[in-house]
């Protein structure tokens, strides 16, 4: 090791021991992958201790800008304090009671008015739960085993019906597995192969109207909808993303397309436990009173209607229709890549280091020096933006990053490009790069990042 990374390797020290611990106490070392130590450079991990808008204090006492913002689930800032208070003074009062509360009601009608392409509204705590759940009632409603996921988007739910078809399905049931087919985002005639492979037996289909880096194609989502009327499936937006970053009213409200069923979290709650169902009253009520049909058992959970999570959203939609949330973070995102790929263009890096997306969740890309995308060209970037005051496993923005935190930001891609383009020149990352780098959180074996090795 030379002195350089000596130097930021005890600069992240006690957050390094911090991670040890929890390497002995909790598998993986955390408790979501995409937080994982092995999405950061080795010896590099910083445990966040508390956060302010758009920066976060480290165990070290480092402060940091940071970008991704609670995996794109706070859009207002840390410790925004309406929702805060809001959340205070709702658990002063008590949060868990044996019958509704009227946060459930106040909640209901909101979201409803928030997003009028849906009828009713179930909320829970997890976005994994509210996917489940949409799965569960399009079987119910349509008498089919099949579920179609988008295989050209990352992921839907840590249960069964969906890691049976990742790169992770060990404890799934191959009878499971087999249970779950995909097709190709942007590509209808893939999703139509699909149909007439399995004529009749696709329930559901699962997407993202469109990600961060990719919008949908003209006629694309409008033509899946037209599959689903033909066929009889029902179509599912997963909104866990584009809710409250596309808009308010999410990504069908941008696109004009409606789905039968979407599922919402994340932003929901400015990083508080919150997501919803929502979707077509006819599909809803399965899981309800109003139904002569077999009742689908439906997001019955201790915890669904917490009243600190309604609390939480109800505060958040107060500041989204006091101001233009979504149009913050448009023109925040805007002067950020602005700025950054002015940066890499000055290091010479604009064939290398990407900036991409929408400006309300962009993300970077990084090529080696032969133009192939790099894990670790990746990890030396990560490591060169935390040596110089940045945390960014992406560029996604929220409406508390000032323009402070673009302009130091904007300096440190400058500087990370600068080391960058070394490597590039060298045609290697070695002696620059510290420990191995960085790895997919989906993926099979621990391997390359086992611990111990």
């Amino acid at each position: 090791m030379n002195a350089v990374n000596d130097d930021i390797v005890n600069r992240f020290a006690e957050s390094g021991r911090l991670q040890r611990r929890l390497h002995e106490l909790v598998p993986g070392g955390a408790h979501t992958n995409a937080r994982g130590s092995d999405q950061y450079p080795e010896q590099i991990t910083p445990v966040i201790v508390r956060g302010e808008g758009a920066r976060v204090l480290d165990a070290d006492g480092n402060w940091l800008v940071e970008y991704g913002m609670g995996l794109k689930a706070v859009t207002l800032g840390h410790g925004y304090r309406p929702v805060v208070d809001a959340v205070c003074r709702a658990a002063a009062d008590g949060v868990n009671f044996s019958r509704p509360t009227v946060w459930e009601v106040e909640a209901a009608e909101r979201f409803l008015q928030m997003v009028p392409t849906a009828d009713m509204v179930k909320f829970a705590k997890n976005g994994s739960d509210v996917t489940t759940a949409a799965i569960k009632l399009a079987r119910a409603a349509t008498g089919r085993d099949l579920v179609a996921v988008c295989r050209t988007q990352p992921f839907f739910s840590v249960d069964d019906w969906f890691m049976g078809a990742s790169a992770m399905p060990a404890g799934v049931p191959q009878a499971v597995r087999d249970l779950t087919v995909g097709f190709a985002y942007n590509d209808l005639d893939s999703l139509r192969a699909v149909l007439d492979e399995h004529q009749r037996r696709i329930a559901a289909v699962i997407m993202e109207a469109a990600t961060g880096t990719v919008e949908p194609a003209p006629g694309f989502l409008e033509g899946v909808r037209e599959l689903a009327d033909r066929d009889g499936f029902v179509l599912v937006f997963d909104e866990m993303i584009s809710g409250m970053r596309w808009s308010p009213s999410g990504a069908q409200s941008v696109y004009g397309v409606t789905p039968d069923l979407s599922t919402w979290g994340k932003a929901l709650g400015n990083g508080f436990s919150v997501s919803a169902l929502a979707g077509k009253r006819e599909l809803m009520e399965l899981g309800g009173l109003n139904t002569d049909a077999s009742r689908v058992f439906l997001l019955s959970n201790t915890h669904g209607a917490e009243t600190t999570g309604m609390a939480a959203y109800l505060a958040v939609a107060d500041d989204y229709e006091q101001r233009d949330v979504v149009g913050i973070m448009e023109s925040q995102g805007e002067k950020l890549k602005a700025g950054l790929l002015e940066a890499v263009a000055g290091a010479g890096m604009a064939d290398h280091i990407a900036i991409l997306g929408r400006p309300s969740a962009l993300v970077f890309g990084t090529k080696d020096n032969e133009g192939k995308p790099s894990q670790a060209f990746r990890t030396l970037f990560i490591q060169e933006l935390l040596r110089h005051g940045v945390l960014a496993q992406s560029l996604v923005i929220s409406a508390a990053h000032t323009d402070d935190d673009i302009e130091t930001t904007v300096e440190a891609v400058r500087a990370a490009s600068a080391v960058y383009a070394e490597a590039i020149a060298a045609g290697t990352t070695d002696g620059l790069l510290l420990g191995r780098p960085v790895a997919p959180a989906i993926r099979e074996f621990a391997a390359p990042r086992r611990l111990g090795v």
